[in-house]
């Protein structure tokens, strides 16, 4: 029987398909299902009721002071601060740093809108640093604005799970007196040589939105060996003074400098979130096995493309896979009547040049709210033909190659157009 909510939804009308029979139609946003003890403690702390994660009475810690310290042990961070997103914690480590209205802020042309909203969420102003063809940082820009842009912030995204060479980065950063905060959403579990993304700099910030490495429905993480910036990030957080219930938490001395002059912009994790994501943390390195398999099968089939270029990863770079990035060597109008073709044959596939944002997919060129940015002409080049494909841990190899049997097939037709 129809519900009154089913009654107002609109008759789908079938989806036009392609002559050639190819078909995909997998939901590429479907996230794998929560593990059981996620599912478990949820539902015990529902009955409870005591979903916030501070109590002014009570024996214990509460869920995210728990997920902090494992998280923190995870990644070799002093401290952890369990937020409401990857953008609260960002835009709270720019705070923290002690970034004011105005300020400048370095930050990455390619990468999401949350990004360059938390410098704007700072009132500070950001300095757009070019990307290369291989998606990361453009180290000869980066050292160019570091050196005249007078910006004592770096706002890094390894965005995509691409990883720029952070050694560089740190040496170039150290040598202008500019700090690195790392957007590292789509980096979980990454490294740089070794090293976890997220505590070369002062700050790092990851997420726990459905659709990164560890899924609460929203939430970030925000890690620093910095004694202050753990304190403020603590207090700006909405603790309510009750910093005591936080395991890792810096000296008594370090809060009595902040919490009289530190706002609460009450961006907490619940204990909610905290229990959802506390066993998707040993779950972490089999998932990056799996997001990597996907990716390399992926890799080889859209290779075959001529028109198509997937950038050679650095050998220190050993990274996570949520998702495939690759360069179609065609013009716009070409890219265009690739994704209808796509489209045609069930491919959602997005485009970073597209001329209005759409949905997760943006570039700097639609934040007018940054105001006049200066030419950028290589970011430009690369974000014109960057096309982006989610690789759910559903994939088979079997979807895999029938992915790129239609990617194929579309570019051959958008090619002669």
């Amino acid at each position: 029987m129809a519900t009154v909510v089913d009654d107002l939804l609109p008759l789908a009308a079938p989806a036009p398909r392609a002559a050639d029979g190819l078909w995909f139609g997998k939901d590429l946003s479907t996230p794998e299902p929560l593990p059981q003890a996620a599912i478990e403690q949820a539902v015990a702390l529902m009955r409870s009721g005591r979903l916030h994660r501070y109590g002014e009475q009570g024996k214990g810690y509460p869920e995210p002071s728990l997920l902090e310290q494992e998280y923190a042990r995870y990644v070799g961070s002093k401290y952890c601060v369990a937020v409401s997103s990857c953008g609260a914690a960002m835009f709270l480590a720019l705070k923290a740093l002690g970034v004011k209205p105005g300020d400048k802020v370095l930050t990455s042309t390619f990468t999401l809108a949350p990004v360059p909203g938390a410098i704007a969420h700072a009132a500070a102003q950001a300095v757009l640093v070019e990307t290369t063809a291989k998606f990361v940082t453009d180290l000869a820009d980066l050292e160019r604005k570091a050196a005249t842009s007078g910006a004592r912030v770096f706002l890094l995204s390894h965005m995509r799970g691409h990883i720029t060479d952070l050694q560089a980065v740190r040496e170039i950063c150290d040598r202008h007196g500019v700090a690195i905060v790392e957007d590292c959403a789509h980096t979980m579990g990454a490294q740089w040589d070794g090293q976890h993304t997220g505590t070369w700099g002062k700050v790092g910030c990851y997420s726990a939105q459905t659709y990164k490495h560890i899924n609460s429905g929203e939430g970030g993480l925000l890690v620093t060996d910095d004694d202050d910036v753990a304190a403020q990030a603590i207090l700006m957080s909405g603790s309510y003074m009750m910093y005591d219930q936080h395991i890792l938490k810096p000296a008594p001395e370090v809060f009595e400098r902040w919490k009289y002059i530190t706002p609460n912009f009450s961006m907490r994790m619940s204990n909610l979130a905290a229990a959802l994501l506390r066993p998707q943390i040993a779950m972490l390195a089999d998932r990056g096995t799996r997001w990597n398999h996907i990716y390399a099968q992926l890799a080889r089939e859209l290779s075959l493309c001529v028109h198509i270029h997937i950038p050679q990863r650095h050998p220190k770079e050993a990274f996570v896979a949520s998702s495939i990035q690759f360069t179609l060597d065609l013009h716009a109008a070409q890219i265009e009547r690739f994704l209808r073709e796509c489209a045609l044959r069930g491919l959602y596939i997005k485009w970073f040049g597209s001329v209005a944002p759409v949905a997760f997919t943006s570039n700097y060129g639609h934040w007018h709210y940054l105001g006049e940015t200066p030419a950028l002409p290589q970011s430009d080049g690369v974000l014109s033909q960057l096309l982006d494909l989610r690789t759910p841990l559903s994939l088979t190899d079997d979807d895999c190659r029938l992915i790129g049997r239609i990617v194929l097939a579309a570019c051959d037709i958008a090619a002669s157009a």
